[in-house]
């Protein structure tokens, strides 16, 4: 809940900045966003829900905790510094941090990696989208 806290206080300026942004045809509408991140962050509290159920090892919570701060960083990258470059690597770290926490968790809490599986695929989604972003009042 903190991750999300901290991501959506980032996000305030975020439908002014999205609207703006010139978007590939195929990036959703600001609209969804809402409805999308509101799974995900059940779905991430589901996967921890079985990650203390599982009793998984410390430096699975350290990944666990890595990819919530990372998740919380992006907005406050992408829609307030608003500098893309650093967005990219943020969210870059964020997939692989997430990829190799599914990968630790999948032997001993396979319920727990399956419940981030649609996460990092909408935060790789996510990845390609804020790459092919640009706002036309800034330099290219």
């Amino acid at each position: 809940m903190v991750a999300g806290v901290v991501g959506s206080s980032g996000s305030r300026r975020a439908p002014n900045v999205y609207a703006r942004l010139e978007k590939p045809v195929w990036a959703p509408p600001a609209w969804l966003f809402g409805p999308v991140w509101t799974a995900l962050y059940a779905s991430i509290g589901v996967a921890g829900r079985r990650m203390v159920r599982d009793a998984v090892p410390a430096r699975l919570w350290g990944l666990h905790g890595g990819q919530l701060l990372l998740n919380a960083a992006w907005p406050w990258v992408f829609f307030t510094v608003r500098d893309k470059r650093a967005s990219l690597t943020v969210i870059a770290m964020l997939d692989a941090v997430l990829a190799a926490e599914i990968a630790a968790l999948a032997p001993r809490g396979r319920l727990a990696a399956s419940a981030l599986a649609p996460y990092l695929g909408w935060s790789l989604f996510a990845t390609a989208l804020n790459a092919r972003v640009s706002d036309p009042g800034e330099p290219r």
